[in-house]
């Protein structure tokens, strides 16, 4: 059953959106910005254009500084390969990442009787909610306003809960620092993994991923369309995503991940696990992506920001019916062909985009989505799957000549 947003939802979704739109408008019309932008348009591409040469690159760099590599190929090898690691755990935490939410992790977890913890505030909330959706992949929470949030906290912990987000805050933090002290396990996503220097590069607010990278073993899932080539260069792609998904010139902290936690300050004898992960493991998703690649490369340049979904205007009355999961919007209709099938990308609103191209204006990365979704559309015509209405319409016209007789 397809899970939709109530009005009150879209309300205060468009609330949030006004604020973050108006807090970044005078960010993206300066010059600073602009050449960023174009920085990073151009490592993107070149990225997009050498995607296996930068998977083995990064495979092997990966290796050398001691992390271990897992390529998946598709979600359920993803799965199979993070309860391989887990397997023996009551609990692991989690920090907010539109990967794991790809491979349906949550739900995997609750199967396998494994407690799952998230740790940003966002995540956590939507997590105590029946829905259990998100309305934007930086802020999860924001179709939720301040009292919705207050009641879903004060269910969640039976306790009387103010309006007051400092309340509400501490309130998940106190819960959160609580569930992780018994977790052994962390698992993150990354914004970015530098082929030629085998690093990962995340970036939040919060100073979760923190945590969840400092406990026993440290998985991160990363798709295949976040490689680069430099550490220099994901610090370029992540500030620009942080300027176009916050508002904000850099984020509160960027992590670099280059290896487990080791020392050597005795007699120079290499130890891993000092006060980090002693153990960090890759885990490298292709799950169509290379599909992608191949039919709708344009699709992969993307960074993450959410930006082409604040000023959607399909998006901003229907929220996340329109998208795939986690990958909102008319550029997540496009992914969701590859990353699943024909049948889940009409679903997820093929047919229901304008193709005004108010995403590509918006996007830093100047993705055709519009364009995009209209050569997907021709596609899933030709192979039978089309809105009912579209199908009387065509039958008429090969019938009769005309939609009118």
């Amino acid at each position: 059953m397809k899970i939709t947003m109530d009005e009150k939802e879209i309300l205060a979704m468009n609330k949030s959106f006004k604020i973050l739109n108006k807090r970044r408008r005078k960010l993206l019309d300066n010059d600073r910005t602009r050449k960023l932008k174009d920085r990073v348009i151009k490592i993107r591409q070149y990225s997009i254009d050498h995607l296996e040469d930068l998977k083995e690159t990064a495979i092997k760099r990966l290796n050398d500084n001691g992390i271990e590599v897992i390529y998946a190929t598709d979600s359920t090898a993803a799965l199979k390969a993070i309860y391989n690691l887990v397997k023996n755990e009551e609990g692991v935490a989690k920090s907010k990442s539109n990967t794991t939410s790809e491979i349906g992790i949550t739900r995997f977890f609750k199967d396998k009787g494994i407690k799952l913890v998230e740790t940003d505030l966002g995540d956590r909330i939507v997590q105590f909610t029946s829905k259990k959706k998100s309305s934007h992949p930086i802020g999860p929470a924001a179709h939720l306003n301040l009292e919705e949030i207050a009641n879903i906290i004060s269910d969640k912990f039976n306790r009387p809960v103010r309006c007051d987000p400092q309340e509400i805050l501490d309130i998940v933090r106190q819960d959160v620092l609580g569930e992780i002290a018994s977790c052994r396990v962390g698992i993150t996503g990354a914004n970015s993994l530098a082929a030629e220097d085998g690093s990962l590069v995340m970036v939040h607010n919060e100073g979760n991923i923190s945590l969840v990278s400092m406990l026993d073993t440290h998985i991160i899932i990363v798709g295949l369309d976040k490689l680069v080539r430099t550490i220099e260069e994901a610090i370029s792609v992540v500030k620009l995503e942080t300027i176009y998904a916050t508002g904000k010139t850099v984020p509160s902290y960027m992590n670099v991940i280059s290896s487990p936690s080791k020392t050597a300050d005795i007699e120079q004898v290499l130890l891993n696990g000092m006060y980090g992960a002693s153990r960090v493991v890759v885990i490298l998703l292709d799950n169509g992506r290379s599909a992608a690649l191949n039919e709708c490369g344009e699709s992969l340049l993307c960074i993450g920001c959410g930006s082409c979904i604040v000023t959607c205007p399909i998006y901003n009355v229907l929220g996340y019916e329109f998208g795939y999961d986690r990958h909102l919007g008319g550029r997540g209709i496009v992914i969701s062909r590859y990353l699943r099938d024909k049948d889940v990308c009409f679903q997820s609103g093929l047919f229901t985009c304008t193709l005004c191209g108010q995403c590509t204006l918006d996007c830093p990365m100047e993705i055709p989505t519009n364009q995009l979704i209209e050569k997907l559309r021709i596609q899933s015509v030709k192979s039978g799957i089309l809105k009912e209405k579209h199908r009387k319409t065509a039958n008429k016209i090969k019938k009769d000549g005309s939609p009118f007789s």
